[in-house]
């Protein structure tokens, strides 16, 4: 039974990564790549300061991977992918908007 496993998962993994391997697939594991990105940006930002902390960079990568990962959706015709990233991918505009304006806001204070 465990043999048969192995080799019933074997046979997935062959069919998934290697048989079906095409330019979609790239693009898709790429952004995912850039995606996850952003946690090991907030990570070794986070260690660097001694506390949790969410670097610009994390909602740049957040962007990037999202829209990357929306485009996929789009071309493999996945709502929960469309609906998902489409929806967080505007929370991360609206969180790069809230952080200019908050820099904004700060370099006024210290010209006056």
């Amino acid at each position: 039974m465990l043999i048969q496993f192995g080799q019933d998962l074997g046979n997935y993994l062959y069919d998934v990564f290697v048989a079906k391997f095409d330019f979609w697939l790239a693009f898709g594991l790429i952004a995912q790549l850039a995606f996850t990105a952003r946690f090991l940006v907030q990570w070794i930002s986070s260690e660097r300061a001694g506390q949790s902390v969410v670097p610009i960079a994390f909602w740049f990568f957040s962007i990037a991977g999202g829209l990357m990962t929306l485009i996929y959706g789009i071309a493999k015709r996945e709502p929960v992918i469309i609906l998902g990233q489409g929806l967080a991918t505007i929370i991360y505009v609206r969180n790069i908007i809230l952080i200019i304006k908050s820099r904004a806001k700060g370099s006024k204070v210290e010209e006056t």
